[in-house]
């Protein structure tokens, strides 16, 4: 007999010949292969990753050719220990070789030793879609041993084999688009309309003050406005810049993915990006296949390959079609796969490399931003332009035209530049930036606390969650699952095991074949036996191979010899998995495992310790039916496992499309066993479902599990209350939608609940007016999840096409992450509240004193320069420091907010009306009157124009020493002003005050800037050295606003919105009616018309103030004041999934 293995340098090269020596132990070889053998018979051995190919030489010996083990090894051995050859047939000759050369030669890279394969990407390439091309290349076996890995052991891991894999066949990534470098952040900054106006501006002051004046002072103007557009443009660029650097990191983490692999006989889970050609893949339903490769064994395995091929119908995989393309999802079944090919060798590698990943998403608080934006921007706009006329109608009016200098040309530019400037400090540019920040920093605070967020407006809605409806397993509970209570074979055990009694050898492989068998779980026992037994699979699936390894189960034992004949996967709307299988004596057997009281159901007898089959009376029924109500009453996951033996009828009966139409049959079963799983609560759950429910919202238990467990772990959690309903998946599913409706406010656990019944709950809430999130981890869980309002997938148990539903990903998959995200979802809205507070108090003192000023003396007291320095204060360092205000309990005492509520409240209002009226008195006072408040100039009724001499330039002194106190007492308003901010509707503004870092650099940075701007920016921005006491008196300017907000707090609000009282004459107006369609539908309604019963035909609403945005500016001014000049017109609610359409 001769054993011929190719040697990696060459082919038949090297051969091993197996030598009898009479009875002893035979010995390995090199002897030169006869070149006429002929191909006689080939074997493949299950479980052994060996297919032995057995040929015969002109001689008549026999020549057996294994496919699998290490070439290097067999290079390198010249004897081995063989069993002893008597007079075997030739098959079994060859297996028994087989066996021994797996056992004896793994694939392991030796120091020393190359390690090349039998094949090379093109090859395989040629082979991709073509079964026949695979066929005569020898079949997915032949490709595994070209690849030297076997179905057992698949790739070693070892770092040099990796890296060897890799240089030949690539790795599993691509290339990522370029992204945009800084200078490209900087000109689209430039790109604003009002720089470029600011820049032209620029141009002409420098051209008119370097001609018109001296030279050595002429440019301060000109450069001073220069400079402030470049720190403007700077600023923005490297904010934008920061949020596209966090954005590509959130999008990294993204994609990662973990893939359970089988590397070096061990299963394990591996980075999809470290996956190498030749890793066997483990796949479930819900994964994602991570490179293009070759099924080498699967069960009722179903592929969506429409992302690839465009194809919509599933794809089944099978021997006959075992080509897996990369990027798609397993829909059902269960399989291994070889990989072939990985990163750009695959289709999906190469359409990812010619996609980026688009990080301007824009949200619906950014969209409502960008309108009031653009509304502020416009009637800023319109302030200027008055501005402008004003200016230069006086000047106009007191110049001789005759004897036009350039002084005068250059005072023109400077009106038009104050008007410009205007303009640009009223465009709230910040609105849409504090946005950006607040959610770049809101999402990376959110990954410190285990949350992935995919989509950005998921953020924002959170804080508007009414409702959380949670699984229970690995959210509620830790998701460490373990036996603590089983009944087997007709008894109630004491232990964890058979106890006292004697089980037959036949009753005991059954009950171990039952665990072992119907699994997708798997269990490695380390050579050293001293380790524990290494248990992988789902939660489920590790506690009962667990429970099988204390009872003595030997995994790969108990899986020897069997032949799978088919498997029907669990079925979320079955509870159940089922697999058929022929033993040693090629007898059919049928197994199920799943819910206990679905299996009881279908079984009619029970097996007794000694092998016998008692039938199940209504007594040991209702016996049987109250231990799973006792372990369910325990917070126990109940699971049954029966059996019963098939016959060949039925075998040869299930053709795919019974299968797939009927499944396995379910009566006469055997009862074998049942067992209660513990899954304890999650420390910290039940604080934080009180956190929830304190906060308003409503957290709904929605599980697959029975109802008396669900109903024990909600209680435990402090979900389920007194006056609260727990009800069937069963039940809810029966009832109508007006019956849904009606006992829906008051469910709290929905049990054996399918994914039909969870997508039905989500949509009748959101039909309700809810704002709904939901967690989900499975396939079928994806409905919804893309309906609710936010989807919350789970990251450690979560499938990848849950992910994909999904809005946002908790990582630890913990509730209490869940509460995190509402908390952040809250503090977005409220810090965006803030600092729009803040931005509408400076916009108004602003442009309020340069418009009074200019139509009263003709003066701005505010210069471009000024101006600029302020908007760059409000816009950017306003925003970072307001926007980045972490979230605290507090926002968890009130109730979630409401998508159709004001940006600017009527708090909000009331503190800015205080506030302006303020500074707005206090600076105008000073404009008008500061020269003799503060004793720097006294006219005594002379016209300063008139003046001359020593009088001219003490008055000019004192002019200048007032427009830098007016400037310097404005911007320190703004400081103190942007800490009151901080607590809108708080006496205490300073709880906390020290927790924000960032808070106080950006008041010392401003604080120190504001500074050397005054001491020593000098003529270039219209300000000088002042003494001390002038200092004291801007900052007791600044800080008087402290107290002045303690009393504005103390002025009641109304709960209407104000607008409603400035409108008063329209109160008494027609309603508009709203149509809502006979199914009671709200498509078509205005926002508030759900959850209306279908009798109702028209529903009454008050008038709208506002059109909607998507109307222009001056027909929602129009409208607002005179509605009846405006045609009828019907509005389409936006998906509840959306904010309010309404500006």
């Amino acid at each position: 007999m001769f054993v011929e293995h190719e040697n990696p340098d060459g082919p038949q090269v090297s051969q091993i010949a197996l030598v009898r020596q009479g009875s002893q132990t035979a010995t390995l070889q090199q002897v030169p292969l006869d070149p006429q053998s002929t191909l006689a018979r080939q074997e493949s051995v299950k479980g052994t990753g060996i297919s032995t190919t057995l040929y015969r030489t002109s001689s008549g010996k026999n020549v057996a050719r294994p496919f699998g083990g290490s070439p290097s090894m067999l290079k390198r051995t010249t004897s081995a220990k063989l069993p002893a050859i008597t007079q075997e047939p030739p098959s079994t000759l060859v297996r028994n070789l087989s066996r021994t050369l797996s056992r004896s030669f793994s694939n392991k890279v030796h120091p020393g030793v190359p390690l090349k394969f039998g094949i090379t990407q093109e090859e395989i390439k040629k082979l991709e879609g073509s079964f026949e091309e695979l066929k005569k290349r020898g079949g997915v076996r032949v490709v595994m041993h070209a690849l030297r890995i076997t179905a057992d052991r698949g790739v070693e891991g070892e770092p040099e084999e990796i890296k060897k894999r890799t240089e030949s066949f690539g790795s599993n990534t691509y290339p990522e688009k370029k992204r945009k470098r800084f200078w490209q952040y900087v000109w689209e900054a430039l790109q604003d309309e009002t720089l470029l106006i600011l820049i032209a501006c620029a141009i002409v002051s420098l051209v008119v003050g370097l001609t018109t004046e001296d030279p050595k002072s002429g440019w301060y103007d000109g450069a001073g406005i220069a400079f402030a557009v470049i720190c403007v443009v700077l600023v923005a660029s490297i904010s934008d810049w920061r949020q596209s650097l966090q954005f590509l990191e959130l999008t990294a983490e993204k994609r990662k993915i973990y893939i359970n692999c089988t590397r070096g006989g061990r299963r394990c889970k591996v980075l999809i990006f470290d996956l190498v050609v030749g890793d066997i893949v483990h796949l479930n339903v819900g994964d994602q296949i991570p490179g293009d490769g070759l099924l080498v064994e699967g069960q009722s395995l179903v592929i969506d390959e429409s992302s690839m091929t465009g194809e919509s119908d599933p794809m089944s995989k099978d021997d006959d079609h075992p080509f897996m393309l990369s990027g798609c999802k397993v829909l059902d079944g269960f399989g291994t796969m070889v990989v072939t090919a990985v990163g750009m060798n695959t289709e999906w590698g190469k359409v990812m490399a010619t996609l980026s990943e688009d990080t301007d998403e824009s949200t619906p608080l950014q969209e409502r931003l960008d309108s009031l934006a653009t509304t502020i921007g416009k009637i800023g706009l319109s302030i200027a332009v008055i501005v402008f006329v004003v200016l230069l109608i006086r000047f106009l009016a007191t110049t001789d035209l005759k004897h036009f200098t350039g002084e005068d040309g250059r005072k023109i530019v400077d009106f038009f530049a104050i008007a410009v400037t205007i303009v640009v400090v009223a465009v709230p540019e910040g609105l849409p930036l504090a946005v950006t920040l607040t959610l770049a920093y809101s999402m990376s605070k959110m990954m410190d606390d285990r949350a992935l967020v995919r989509h950005l407006q998921a953020c924002e809605t959170m804080g508007s969650a009414t409702a959380i409806c949670s699984d229970k397993t690995g959210t509620l509970t830790m998701n460490q699952m373990t036996v603590v209570n089983n009944w087997i074979c007709g008894k109630l055990r004491k232990t964890i095991g058979f106890d006292e009694d004697v089980f037959t050898e036949g009753v005991v492989e059954i009950i171990f074949q039952s665990i072992c068998l119907n699994t997708n779980g798997n269990v490695h026992f380390p050579t050293d036996e001293t380790l524990p037994a290494e248990v992988s699979g789902t939660p489920t699936e590790i506690a009962v191979l667990t429970w099988g390894v204390k009872l003595g189960a030997r995994f790969e034992e108990v899986k020897k010899d069997i032949k799978t004949v088919a498997v029907e996967t669990f079925n979320s709307t079955k509870k159940r998995m089922g697999i058929i299988f022929r033993t040693k004596d090629g007898k059919p057997w049928l197994h199920w495992k799943g819910a206990a009281e679905i299996m009881l159901e279908h079984c009619t007898g029970y097996m007794q310790a000694d092998g016998s089959v008692e039938p199940i009376t209504e007594q040991r029924m209702e016996e049987l039916q109250l231990i799973i109500s006792a372990f369910a009453n325990a917070a126990l996951r109940t699971l049954c496992f029966a059996f019963r033996e098939i016959t060949e009828a039925e075998v040869e009966s299930l053709t795919p499309e019974k299968l797939k139409a009927e499944g396995f049959p379910e009566s006469n079963l055997t009862c074998l066993a049942i067992i209660g799983i513990k899954d304890p609560c999650r420390p910290g759950v039940p604080e934080a479902v009180a956190k929830c429910q304190s906060a308003g919202i409503i957290v709904r238990m929605v599980t697959g599990d029975n109802i008396q467990t669900a109903v024990a772990i909600a209680t435990e959690c402090g979900i389920y209350q007194e006056g609260g309903t727990a009800i069937e998946g069963k039940d809810f599913r029966v009832m109508t939608p007006e019956e849904q409706y009606e006992v829906l406010p008051n469910v709290q656990v929905m049990a054996r609940a399918s994914p039909t019944d969870k997508h039905t709950l989500v949509k009748r809430l959101l039909e309700m007016g809810e704002i709904v999130a939901v967690t989900g981890d499975g396939t079928n869980d994806a409905p919804a999840l893309h309906e609710a309002s936010i989807g919350l997938a789970m990251g450690i148990a979560g499938t990848e096409v849950a992910k994909e539903a999904s809005d946002i990903i908790i990582l630890d998959d913990n509730f209490s992450s869940i509460v995190k995200v509402v908390m952040w979802g809250r503090s977005i809205y409220v810090n965006i509240q803030k600092f729009i507070q803040f931005q509408t108090t400076v916009n108004g003192v602003a442009l309020g004193i340069n418009f009074v000023a200019a139509i009263v003396d003709g003066h701005a007291p505010l210069t471009a320069v000024q101006l600029l320095w302020v908007n760059l204060i409000m816009d950017t360092l306003g925003a970072l420091a307001l926007a980045t205000e972490p979230p605290n309990a507090s926002l968890m005492d009130k109730p979630p907010v409401q998508k159709s509520e004001r940006l600017i409240s009527n708090i909000m209002w009331r503190n800015i009306s205080g506030q302006c009226a303020y500074q707005l008195a206090m600076l105008l006072t000073l404009h008008f009157q500061g020269l003799n408040i503060l004793g720097l100039y006294h006219l005594k009724g002379r016209n300063p124009e008139q003046l001359t001499g020593t009088d001219k330039e003490e008055y000019e002194k004192a002019h200048e020493i007032l427009v830098c106190m007016i400037f310097n007492a404005f911007v320190f308003c703004q400081i103190f002003n942007e800490v009151n901010a901080r607590k809108p509707d708080k006496f205490n503004i300073f709880k906390g005050f020290f927790n924000n870092r960032l808070f106080l650099y950006v008041l010392i940075f401003t604080v120190g800037i504001q500074i050397l701007i005054v001491e020593f920016a000098g003529v270039f921005t219209s300000t000088c050295h002042l003494r001390w006491d002038r200092w004291l008196i801007c900052v007791a300017l600044g800080i008087f606003s402290w107290p002045l907000a303690v009393v504005v707090k103390l002025f009641p609000v109304p709960e209407k919105p104000y607008v409603s009282y400035l409108l008063f004459w329209r109160k008494d107006e027609p309603q508009r009616l709203f149509s809502v369609n006979s199914e009671g539908d709200s498509e078509l309604t205005s926002p508030g018309l759900s959850g209306l019963s279908s009798d109702d035909s028209e529903v009454s609403l008050p008038l709208s103030p506002y059109m909607p945005r998507e109307a222009g500016f001056f027909t929602r001014l129009k409208y607002a004041f005179f509605p009846s000049t405006i045609p009828d017109v019907i509005v389409q609610q936006p998906r509840l999934k959306e904010p309010n359409a309404w500006a």
